[in-house]
């Protein structure tokens, strides 16, 4: 028959460790990368909701020409078909000069002291200093590329200056034009003593698709008139 210790424990010697602590942090681990997941989930389709909803409804004309141009008469005189059938050559050219990757031909289209203004807000000054950014451009990580435009308007003020907006982004030879246009344009031309229209300042805006939809759902008065 085997005896039984009768021998008091050991008063020196330390409980031994519960496991409900340990189960506990365990659970509480799980469930907040569970909520974490489920954040990041519902951000991502959130945020892909707002990118698809996010459609411009003034898409502009391809055609420069097809616009009605606004004219405010001035005491200098008044524009015609004409001006406005050179003002949209310029522009035509200038898209012409960028396709064929010629940084020269490119800056010759702006007035010798033109201010031009990327969409990530690098600034020039004067027809050398974009000359000779786009010729490093063109000759970078915009080689073989090409412009695409959907004009949005054109505003005359008086016979020799011109304002025109647009909608454009780049894309390379071997695909289509994009659909969708990322950047939206402001040209301000001017005729010169020579009777040539040229770019006096240009300036491009990259257009944030998320931010502005967030934009007209929180404060719906932001949107403008022709995107109601």
């Amino acid at each position: 028959m085997t005896a039984i210790s009768t021998m008091p424990a050991d008063p020196t010697a330390e409980p031994a460790p519960s496991r409900t602590p340990r189960r506990r942090r365990r659970r509480v681990k799980i469930v907040l990368g569970a909520t974490a997941l489920t954040l990041v989930a519902a951000a991502g389709a959130g945020y892909l909701w707002l990118d698809a909803t996010a459609d411009v409804q003034n898409l502009g004309v391809s055609d420069c020409t097809a616009l009605t141009p606004v004219v405010t008469a001035t005491a200098a005189g008044t524009p015609t078909a004409e001006d406005h059938r050179a003002v949209c050559g310029t522009l035509r050219s200038l898209t012409d000069s960028w396709a064929k990757g010629d940084a020269t031909a490119y800056g010759e289209h702006f007035t010798p002291d033109a201010t031009y203004t990327s969409y990530v807000g690098t600034h020039y000054q004067g027809r050398r200093d974009i000359t000779e950014g786009h010729r490093a451009l063109f000759g970078g990580f915009l080689k073989d590329t090409k412009l695409a435009d959907s004009f949005l308007g054109i505003r005359f003020y008086g016979p020799d200056t011109a304002v025109v907006t647009s909608r454009g982004d780049t894309y390379t030879g071997a695909r289509k034009k994009p659909a969708d246009l990322t950047k939206t344009q402001t040209y301000t031309l001017i005729r010169q003593a020579d009777h040539q229209w040229r770019i006096a300042a240009f300036h491009n805006t990259q257009r944030q698709r998320v931010m502005e939809r967030i934009s007209f759902l929180y404060s719906p008065e932001t949107k403008p008139e022709a995107e109601k």
